[in-house]
């Protein structure tokens, strides 16, 4: 199996509509005059770098391509800066997405044997796999990937060296996973806190010298990809929502706040070259002088540049990609008041930073490189949306066979961004490094290398470092630095309380926050103490270092944090304070609804899925999120609070879920697609019902799993989603 070629793949997914609660009605495809349009055809790597637009010195330059990959959806650099890549072989091999879980899937290797960043040796690590969708590379030799319909992760090993994994042990049993392969999470960023999060999972995972460690989070609401910024606050994206980018005011460890406001006004908007009109939103969602892509609706695939071989002016900016409208959005990053605004910094030119005029560029994900620079992954396809979407009658379907999207397929391309300024940088070594040269590289001014330098530190878990480690956290000029040591000490376990407190009082903020946050871990092992630090923290002068107090009091369960959000929640208070502080919830009042051991782990089940998932859509009161850059009263998905059809028959929800709902419903168009739910289990499907026909005003009852189990038997026939008139006239009177 060595260094040999690696054969066709497939594609990514497009992160386009999720779980609307009502579809689009099938509509004609805009007529395009009296002559057919000439079918889209793929180009040569050549051809396509030909096609970007981009600002002045800056350029794509091909790292990887057919036929060394195929269908490329996410890449991770080990310590050496060896390159794995996740190709989605299955993925829309036709028109209605037929075999995409067949095990054709694979993780190939690419490395560069004489360090200039040409990438000219090529293995297939892995494979065999069911559409990988997560990857995290550890020490020599390590990684873990995450495939489509199973929560587990495993950790493979190559242990002769030959580029080729022969060992694989599990890292986290989850279990089956069912739902669109567009909705699962995926992603996964071992983040600056030391823990491993994912898209859709309200948990994030600790490695530990014994194995994985499971612990609650919020739901982020991102589905394709997440990133972090230098100081380890996460951003996901979403698309099914048609949201862009969430979660990223504070770390989601203690919420997913999502306030208004945080985006300059027309953000959602974009500037597309490309205009086919090939967007699930139908006429909703394009422009109808040029056919471009008015908003939001694929947005994917985030990454905050930090690193050091472009020019200063990129460093800290968001970078995601739109496949849809064939363009990577860049967005600069204010952070005023304890709050965050994004903004498009070519707004008034009616621009983006990255655009092509190929229909087939399909940037799916970013990454910051060990050289400095910043990765696109390109899946070079013409259907980005997964079959659900493309389903015969739809509108969708007319403009992919107008333009035979359906014919371009297994290819894939990688992308180096790079400036005539500068100059890419040299290739790392870090897994052969010793514990006191990673020490040195906590400091790096290329933040892919601080972080990998301390992931490879915690994985060894080598004390020998620990006095060095603490020195920079107390003394050295870098914040940086001091960071990661400090959060690098907190994964050896190898923190004082002696040391928080001392770094409570770091001259730069930043480092106030993390020593709250590290403080936890200490907090939790027994050093009570330290809560009275950390409601000393909320008189800092700094607005951030203020908030994260009350964060932190909440998430230690302090009895005193009610007092601090009061304290600080005055009508003078800063927006920061008055969006996140002013917002954490309550504690939840006692449940009023009787419950039997089964039907509160039924409940538990669909309050999870609900928040997780259908709330992308639906929203977080289930009243229907509006459909944003449409006309007023648009609306994305319908409200399910006082739904007919929630506090109907059970049997509505349940055919609802299992087959999917298309067409008006009342004479109300949506703009969301409600697909079919029914690659879920019974357990699921009934406790999403459950949860949304027992809240929201809704006075419904619970659903059981046997009710749902009886009801896929009797319509196993049926292939195709239901309008509301007809699912009203099959229900039970």
């Amino acid at each position: 199996m060595k260094h040999r070629p690696l054969p066709f793949s497939r594609s990514l997914f497009t992160m386009l509509a999720a779980l609307g609660a009502s579809a689009l009605a099938a509509e004609t495809p805009p007529a395009d005059g009296t002559a057919a349009p000439a079918p889209v055809v793929a180009k040569s790597v050549q051809e396509e770098a030909k096609s970007f637009q981009l600002p002045p010195g800056y350029r794509l330059e091909p790292v990887l391509s057919e036929p060394e990959i195929k269908e490329p959806g996410v890449i991770a650099f080990d310590g050496d800066g060896r390159m794995f890549v996740a190709e989605l072989r299955t993925y829309m091999q036709d028109i209605d997405g037929k075999n995409q879980f067949d095990k054709l899937g694979r993780v190939s290797l690419h490395w560069s044997s004489k360090g200039d960043g040409v990438y000219d040796k090529h293995t297939v690590f892995i494979d065999q796999l069911v559409l990988p969708r997560m990857l995290v590379a550890l020490d020599k030799g390590r990684i873990i990937v995450g495939e489509t319909n199973t929560n587990d992760l495993f950790i493979y090993a190559d242990t002769d060296g030959d580029g080729v994994s022969d060992k694989k042990e599990p890292f986290y049993v989850g279990g089956g996973r069912g739902g669109n392969l567009e909705h699962q999470p995926n992603g996964m960023v071992w983040a600056l806190d030391n823990g491993l999060y994912s898209t859709y999972n309200d948990y994030r995972l600790r490695w530990t010298p014994t194995g994985a460690v499971k612990e609650k989070v919020a739901g982020n609401g991102g589905q394709w990809g997440l990133c972090q910024d230098n100081f380890g606050k996460l951003l996901f994206m979403n698309a099914g929502g048609e949201q862009g980018p969430r979660s990223f005011q504070q770390p989601v460890l203690y919420g997913a706040f999502n306030p208004g406001g945080q985006f300059a006004p027309g953000f959602d908007v974009v500037w597309p070259l490309v205009g086919l009109a090939d967007v699930q939103g139908g006429g909703g969602r394009f422009r109808k002088e040029d056919k471009t892509l008015n908003h939001f609706t694929a947005t994917c695939g985030s990454e905050f540049y930090r690193g050091d071989r472009l020019p200063a002016e990129l460093r800290g900016d968001l970078f995601f990609g739109e496949p849809v409208g064939r363009l990577v959005r860049r967005a600069k990053v204010e952070a005023k008041e304890g709050f965050t605004t994004l903004s498009n910094p070519y707004q008034e030119a009616k621009s983006e930073f990255l655009r092509s005029t190929d229909p087939c560029f399909r940037p799916v994900n970013c990454a910051n490189a060990p050289d400095g620079t910043l990765y696109i992954v390109d899946m070079y396809r013409g259907i980005i949306q997964e079959g659900n979407w493309v389903r015969g009658g739809s509108y969708l379907r007319g403009v992919v066979e107008q333009y035979g999207l359906q014919n371009v397929f297994g290819h894939g391309r990688i992308w180096r961004l790079v400036h005539t300024s500068m100059t890419p940088g040299p290739q790392p070594r870090m897994n052969t490094a010793t514990p006191a040269q990673l020490v040195a590289y906590l400091g790096h001014p290329n933040g892919w290398w601080r972080d990998t330098a301390q992931k490879l530190l915690v994985l060894k878990q080598d004390k020998s470092v620990v006095a060095a480690l603490t020195t920079m956290a107390r003394t050295d000029r870098n914040e940086f630095a001091r960071l990661h040591a400090l959060w690098t000490l907190e994964g050896l376990g190898a923190l004082t309380p002696a040391l928080v407190r001392e770094r409570l009082k770091d001259n730069h903020p930043q480092l106030r926050i993390a020593a709250l946050r590290v403080g936890e871990s200490l907090f939790q092992k027994g050093e009570k103490t330290l809560g009275a630090d950390v409601m000393a923290a909320a008189l800092d002068k700094d607005t951030d270092v203020a908030i994260q107090s009350v964060l932190t009091a909440k998430q230690l369960d302090l009895p005193e944090w009610p007092t601090l959000v009061a304290k600080l929640n005055t009508p003078t208070a800063a927006r920061g304070v008055k969006e996140i502080v002013g917002h954490l919830p309550a504690p939840p009042p006692a449940a009023g609804l009787a419950m039997n051991p089964e039907q509160k782990k039924i409940y538990e089940t669909g309050k999870t899925a609900f928040t997780t998932l259908c709330a992308t859509c639906h929203g977080a009161d289930a009243k229907g999120l509006p459909m944003a850059g449409a006309a007023p009263g648009a609306m994305l998905a319908p409200s399910l609070a006082g739904s007919k059809t929630i506090n109907g028959h059970q049997d509505g929800g349940i055919k609802v879920l299992l087959h999917g709902l298309i067409g008006d419903i009342d004479g109300k168009k949506y703009e969301g697609q409600m697909i079919a739910m029914a690659t879920n289990d019974d357990a699921w499907i009934a406790g999403v019902l459950s949860y949304v026909r027992t809240n929201f005003g809704n006075k419904a009852g619970f659903v059981s799993p046997a009710d749902v189990a009886a009801l896929r038997a009797a319509t196993k026939a049926r292939t195709q989603p239901w309008t509301a008139a007809e699912l009203r006239a099959s229900l039970p009177k």
